[in-house]
């Protein structure tokens, strides 16, 4: 019952997968969430972000922001990065996803999902059969409703832990 909730992978950072490796293996897709995924809450993409969809792209990615936040947010980050993006997305409803992968001519075998939330971001790509990695928030400041989903997110994430990466204290999440 719980595995809807698991991510594929779990790992430190959006910057720390090896996204070259994933290509080799077909993946042509990349759908991100923004905050605290890619740079802390609210805040504009920085020169990290930029160089990084500039080296996803020179790999040959196509990059899609999938994000419940409004327009003028996904909007300002996607031009500043150079890609497309699907705002009010109601994740984890999977119409934002189907939407993003649409536009980038692929389909869930050949997608990825980066997030930093279970329950929108992992639960909405594992419904649709694509790979996700679920990554550490980047700030721990976070608006309320994000801090109350944390709580049992840190529950899924032990028991996540107990099974899938030993290498990780379940106590420090």
């Amino acid at each position: 019952m719980w595995s809807l909730f698991y991510p594929d992978h779990y790992v430190s950072s959006t910057y720390a997968i090896r996204y070259r490796d994933l290509y080799e293996k077909g993946y042509r897709g990349i759908l991100f969430d923004i905050d605290n995924t890619l740079v802390p809450h609210n805040a504009p993409a920085d020169e990290r972000a930029v160089l990084f969809f500039k080296e996803l792209h020179r790999i040959g990615f196509r990059t899609m922001i999938v994000s419940n936040n409004k327009e003028p947010r996904v909007k300002s980050f996607c031009d500043a990065v150079g890609a497309g993006y699907i705002f009010k997305a109601h994740k984890p409803l999977k119409g934002g996803y189907l939407k993003a992968m649409a536009v980038m001519e692929t389909a869930p075998h050949n997608t990825i999902f980066v997030g930093d939330q279970i329950f929108t971001d992992t639960l909405g790509a594992r419904a649709l059969g694509i790979l996700t990695y679920l990554v550490m928030p980047i700030d721990p400041k976070e608006e309320i409703q994000i801090v109350l989903k944390r709580i049992p997110e840190r529950w899924i994430l032990r028991e996540y832990l107990k099974t899938h990466c030993l290498e990780y204290d379940t106590e420090d999440i």
